[in-house]
């Protein structure tokens, strides 16, 4: 009976470790800046940081603003792997979409020979705005958990 309820508490032990859940995000940005103008990467960070310690809770008594500064904020240390612009001179560039995605499977290949497992991901575009513009990214947003 000893043993039984002791196997048991180890079994709930380990399961409370296995619940731990840890997660990263990795970031494609790809230019749709018409003429190839700009620049698209591929970003992932290499340092943690804890939301907390830029964090500021607001209340009708404190009115404080929010005084972290942002050079504490910024990552100095990530990943920049260098992707292709949607367009090109002549227009969509549909090899530079096929090179994208080769090199973005590859990362999440080898997150998910790293232990990773994707589980989410979502995306947003800010297109041209019309005459003069001449701005767009499309950006998608990588969620991995392990």
């Amino acid at each position: 009976m000893k043993k039984s309820v002791l196997l048991f508490c180890l079994l709930v032990l380990m399961s409370f470790g296995l619940s731990a859940q840890e997660y990263t995000v990795i970031t494609s940005v790809e230019s749709i800046v018409p003429s190839g103008l700009g620049r698209s990467r591929l970003i992932s960070t290499l340092e943690k940081k804890d939301y907390q310690e830029f964090t500021s809770v607001q209340s009708e008594e404190d009115k404080s603003r929010n005084k972290s500064k942002r050079g504490e904020i910024r990552v100095k240390n990530f990943e920049e792997t260098k992707l292709l612009n949607f367009f090109n001179i002549g227009g969509i560039r549909f090899q530079n979409i096929a090179a994208n995605d080769a090199v973005i499977s590859s990362k999440i290949n080898a997150m998910v020979a790293d232990g990773w497992e994707l589980a989410f991901v979502t995306s947003a575009v800010e297109s041209d705005g019309g005459k003069g513009d001449g701005q767009g990214i499309f950006i998608t947003r990588y969620i991995f958990k392990r």
